[in-house]
């Protein structure tokens, strides 16, 4: 099924603190080694999806080790390697603003629906802050590096519009429609084969990091694994006898 994680500090906008992130870490986590999980979905509660780093509040995660305490805020990148480190679809519902950090989250996950009027944005640079939560990252990959330096330099804001344009949002919808659209979308992803959805991600997280022949070499390896698995096997029997196939990600 499809696994919903809220971030819920409507109040703030859903800014970051450190509890609010140890909770993201644990939810993602469990969602990650969940059986009955096939989709993860990450939204705001309220009218933001995330302002980024509360940084009124102390930095330091409730469970710090004494060594995180040394670097408070490197849980910023614990919680989004929480989200790459999922082998399934993670899909952020955008419902408002994503900002700073709350842009990295969006960034890091799979797919992006974003609701019409929201907007996302670095920001950084107007606060004389450079970028963090894998943004400097993941932006690139998103939508090129002149893109990137557009954005990251100016710290504008990218509107629901441009997001489709420029390919960082996978779908824009009306805003009362956002949760129908994540939802449906979502349930389709849901009914896939949980082995090639893990197996894809793999592939495509290790894309601009390696060789074309290093790439068809790991294409063959995934592609010879998946021949073995009853998923396979299903949908050549579902191909055949023309139904919809039934996996159960083995």
């Amino acid at each position: 099924g499809v696994r919903t994680i809220t971030l819920d500090r409507a109040d703030k906008l859903n800014a970051v603190n450190g509890a609010l992130a140890s909770s993201l870490i644990a939810a993602l986590a469990d969602a990650a080694i969940d059986d009955a999980v096939r989709v993860v979905v990450l939204t705001g509660a309220g009218r933001a999806f995330c302002a980024g780093l509360d940084l009124s509040a102390p930095p330091e995660l409730p469970t710090a080790t004494r060594a995180d305490r040394l670097d408070p805020y490197a849980w910023v990148g614990l919680w989004v390697r929480g989200v790459v480190a999922c082998e399934k679809p993670v899909i952020a519902a955008v419902n408002g603003a994503a900002a700073g950090a709350g842009f990295g989250l969006a960034l890091a996950c799979d797919l992006r629906i974003v609701a019409a009027s929201a907007k996302m944005t670095a920001g950084y640079v107007r606060r004389g802050l450079s970028p963090d939560a894998g943004v400097s990252w993941f932006l690139p990959r998103h939508v090129g590096l002149a893109r990137a330096n557009d954005i990251l330099l100016t710290g504008r804001d990218v509107d629901a519009t441009e997001a489709e344009r420029i390919g960082l949002a996978t779908l824009v919808v009306p805003d009362a429609e956002l949760s129908a659209a994540v939802a449906s979308y979502a349930s389709r992803l849901a009914g896939g084969a949980p082995i090639a959805h893990a197996l894809t991600k793999r592939l495509l997280a290790a894309t601009f990091d390696r060789p074309l022949d290093a790439a068809l070499r790991d294409e063959l390896t995934n592609i010879k694994y998946s021949f073995g698995t009853r998923d396979v096997a299903e949908a050549m029997t579902a191909f055949r006898e023309k139904r919809i196939p039934r996996f159960d990600g083995r």
